[in-house]
């Protein structure tokens, strides 16, 4: 079926609220509560609770960047310096631990921190090309609830937000 997006607006954020909660409570097919977004101009506490928890993949992606740049790290200053074998160390250890843990640790910062940043980027979603849908009263004074739903559902959310006294609704139908 096509996707279609549906952005709607409301002055307040009690009215967005109780929306969310309908729509949470309903099980209205081709519509799930996971493709659903707000969108806000001011920072509210309360939405996590309307919205429940969501998950966060960023972590991963630290843990990945911080185990591959402490192993490859390790690899490269061990190999450099397994390299000079040949050379007289004075009963030094061709590769010294102490020295190159200070290196690795430097390396797992290193490395978790890229990937960290890229990985923000993957999960934000970005670079990407601005919706037909947005508004820009959502940046001034207003709060957006985004939906994306089947082609079926269109009627039934759109009716939910008319009465939740969404002041406007948009629509744009999706590939």
């Amino acid at each position: 079926m096509s996707q279609h997006h549906i952005l709607a607006l409301f002055n307040n954020f009690d009215e967005a609220e109780q929306a969310i909660a309908e729509l949470r409570s309903s099980t209205i097919k081709g519509f799930n509560f996971d493709d659903l977004t707000m969108k806000s101009p001011i920072e509210h506490p309360e939405v996590e609770g309307v919205l429940g928890q969501r998950s966060a993949n960023v972590q991963w992606f630290t843990l990945f960047g911080a185990l591959t740049g402490g192993i490859l790290g390790f690899s490269l200053i061990a190999g450099a310096q397994g390299n000079f074998f040949s050379q007289v160390k004075g009963g030094k250890p061709i590769i010294p631990l102490p020295p190159d843990f200070v290196l690795t640790y430097e390396m797992f910062i290193l490395g978790g921190v890229y990937i960290t940043v890229l990985g923000f980027l993957v999960c934000a979603g970005l670079p990407a090309k601005r919706s037909s849908l947005y508004s820009a009263k959502v940046s001034e004074d207003q709060i957006g609830l985004l939906v994306k739903v089947d082609q079926s559902a269109v009627g039934t959310i759109k009716a939910i937000f008319t009465k939740h006294q969404a002041l406007e609704i948009q629509e744009e139908a999706g590939k």
